[in-house]
């Protein structure tokens, strides 16, 4: 199976950086992708994180649009509960413009950070206490498509997209609840395998492909898995690199924070876990794709098969930017 590698930035805060510094890595690393091969280049939205940088994704991939030439460039995504439909179509309808042909638009409903930063988001208003995002979702669409039907309150409303430069638009989740809601709008889907990978199946993909025809699209609905990945000279040193990803993920909900740590700092802590404590670890660790290139490129391959998908989203956070594009350097060259 011939293969196209995306990259899903989530803008980590490298070691001897700062949130207003590691954003210039997303952009050093948007355009050695893009001379590696890379299909796609995607950037997350967090907030109040002190180990993720990307607050403004639609900022940051213009800026890395700009620097690239061949690349499609998106959001990976939007966390639309936070904000105005219109604004964003809008807002992508000018970023497609400047870049014809090249923008995709994902958006999600997690909120990308805690309440305190969702309160602040939504002030002065209040942060909704019903789920919003399925209406927010179609409107947001329909803006862009400018098919609103008539009589709608917002039909008179107009965001000016042409189809050459319409973004794609994509649909973010990490289990099968926006499968429905993406197929029925005609939005491809990108399965978050690295947040919940025991809670994604194939299963949902053909969902999202059936209810995609039903609501009468006879294309083939988009489609990517989207993966955790450390390529690196060996499985050892893979394997080593790894550990600052793992015990993120592991610490993930437990207060206060802390940056992201060196591997030899996590290794030094996984010597003092507890058996259940390890258990946990080494479970998160086998969830990942890490190895060698060759080791990486069959796993991926084989993941990428039982997905039924021709394309694979890569999210690679290490301590150490060198060994970031390291790895996404080996992987593309192997893939």
């Amino acid at each position: 199976m011939s293969l196209k590698l995306t990259v899903i930035d989530q803008t980590p805060i490298h070691a001897h950086r700062t949130a207003a510094t590691a954003v210039g890595a997303s952009v050093e690393l948007a355009i050695e992708c893009d001379r590696w091969g890379y299909h796609r280049y995607w950037v997350a939205e967090h907030h109040d994180s002190i180990q993720f940088a990307g607050a403004a994704p639609e900022i940051l991939l213009t800026r890395i649009a700009s620097a690239t030439t061949r690349m499609r460039v998106g959001s990976g995504g939007v966390m639309l509960t936070h904000y105005s439909p219109y604004k964003v179509a809008e807002t992508f309808a000018l970023i497609g413009g400047l870049f014809p042909g090249r923008i995709d638009l994902g958006i999600g409903r997690a909120p990308g950070g805690g309440h305190l930063s969702s309160v602040a988001l939504a002030a002065p208003g209040r942060v909704l206490e019903h789920d919003h995002f399925p209406r927010q979702a179609a409107d947001l669409c329909a803006f862009l498509r400018g098919d609103f039907p008539a009589g709608h309150a917002y039909a008179a409303l107009a965001c000016a997209v042409e189809p050459a430069t319409l973004p794609s638009l994509w649909m973010l989740g990490s289990g099968g609840g926006s499968s429905t809601l993406a197929g029925q709008l005609g939005m491809g889907l990108a399965l978050a395998r690295f947040i919940a990978p025991k809670a994604c199946s194939p299963a949902i993909f053909q969902h999202h492909a059936d209810t995609y025809r039903r609501s009468g699209i006879t294309t083939a609905p988009p489609r990517l898995v989207a993966l955790a990945v450390i390529c690196a000279a060996s499985d050892e040193e893979a394997r080593f690199i790894a550990g600052t990803a793992v015990y993120r993920k592991l610490m993930a909900g437990v207060t206060p924070r802390e940056p992201l740590l060196d591997p030899e700092e996590v290794q030094r802590r996984y010597a003092l876990m507890s058996p259940q404590q390890r258990l946990a670890f080494d479970d998160t660790l086998s969830d990942m794709v890490v190895g060698a290139p060759e080791t990486c490129r069959r796993q991926i391959q084989r993941i990428a098969s039982e997905f039924g998908c021709e394309e694979v989203g890569i999210v690679t956070v290490t301590y150490r930017l060198e060994d970031r594009l390291r790895s996404y350097e080996l992987l593309g060259n192997a893939c």
